[in-house]
């Protein structure tokens, strides 16, 4: 779960380090330091720490986070010493799956392996989710639908090391560079509070983790215990995955029991300026009905919504995005995305049955 941008970095390959006689032209540091602006430098003869050559940024990282937290200034460059750069993590950031055309991205997602996984899954957990339903009031199949389209139930929670990602992202990635320094951040300060290696826990090329790929600030901020053992554990807790979907929706305003987009129709002269104003939405069905816009499904004109187009096999398809739509793009900022989930929630209710 990301912000994801197919944005191209085109400062990867800026030197920071200057000529030093320890690094023949063939040294590994060598490569890292063409490639990596923030690797720690440690040279091949220093018998101690205090050798190690931090790159600014990477130091004045580790310095706001020893005034601001209380780390410990030799743990952190202890740490970063060990960390490897990773090109791949660029690599896949710059041309994320959800900037694919939206019918390669259903394909994708919504497919009988998510759809029978899914059934399965809210099977074996009925319980669980039926209880977040009426704690949180998202349904069963949203939450469901959001564990399948991230993580297939759990069964890809991601290879990358977390710091190894977010400290390549962080330094080596002008264009989120802000976000990813920040989830560093509340990454090093969810390990402290869980009391986990920060070396050795796994996620996606993003630094999302565990069943619903949390980013850190999100497993800081809505993670729950859902199962009661005193842990929020995101990455081996099925309960608490289930109930820290709930949370997060809950908390960026969910609606219970509203509609989250039906197709439409449009006159082509006025769609352009209705898709400027973005996804959020900001006119009601009634003033958009009057702009030339026709839903295929009924709606009350009262609630707010949002023209958004997706490519279809066919060309460009129209749909109308409600309030419970944009919630979903706030779990992931992807139209592609958020459309998935809807897709996917549907065939699951219609294949687990009727009711809860």
């Amino acid at each position: 779960m990301v912000e994801r941008a197919g944005l191209e970095n085109r400062n990867t390959r800026k030197r920071i380090v200057g000529s030093n006689p320890t690094l023949s032209a063939k040294s590994p540091f060598r490569l890292w330091c063409a490639f990596v602006p923030w690797a720690a430098l440690v040279l091949a003869a220093a018998p101690t720490l205090a050798a190690a050559q931090l790159a600014p940024e990477l130091e004045a990282f580790i310095q706001d986070m020893v005034h601001k937290h209380q780390f410990s200034d030799e743990s952190l460059r202890r740490m970063f010493a060990k960390v490897e750069p990773n090109p791949a993590v660029i690599s896949a950031i710059s041309a994320p799956f959800t900037a694919r055309p939206w019918h390669e991205f259903r394909s994708r997602n919504v497919d009988a392996v998510r759809i029978n996984g899914g059934v399965k899954f809210w099977r074996e957990h009925a319980a669980t989710l039926a209880r977040a339903r009426r704690e949180f009031g998202v349904p069963e199949e949203i939450i469901v639908a959001t564990i399948g389209v991230e993580s297939i139930y759990g069964r890809r929670t991601g290879a990358y090391g977390v710091l190894e990602a977010l400290t390549m992202l962080a330094f080596n990635y002008p264009p989120r560079a802000e976000l990813f320094r920040s989830e560093l951040e509340h990454f090093l300060l969810l390990a402290r509070e869980a009391r986990l290696d920060a070396t050795r826990v796994k996620g996606s090329f993003a630094g999302a983790i565990g069943i619903p790929q949390f980013l850190p600030s999100s497993y800081r901020r809505y993670a729950v215990d859902f199962d009661g053992d005193g842990r929020r554990d995101l990455t081996s807790s099925v309960a608490d995955a289930i109930g820290s979907v709930a949370n997060y929706y809950k908390a960026h305003g969910w609606r219970e029991g509203q509609i989250i987009a039906v197709p439409a129709a449009v006159e082509p002269e006025g769609a352009a300026a209705l898709l400027e104003l973005g996804i959020k939405p900001r006119l009601n069905v009634g003033e958009l009905k009057r702009r030339g816009v026709s839903p295929t499904e009924p709606l009350e004109e009262g609630p707010a919504a949002a023209l958004f187009v997706v490519e279809s096999e066919i060309g460009p398809s129209y749909w109308l995005g409600l309030n419970n739509f944009y919630v979903i793009t706030r779990y992931n900022r992807s139209i592609n995305y958020a459309l998935a989930v809807r897709e996917l929630s549907r065939e699951l209710r219609a294949q687990y049955g009727p009711g809860s």
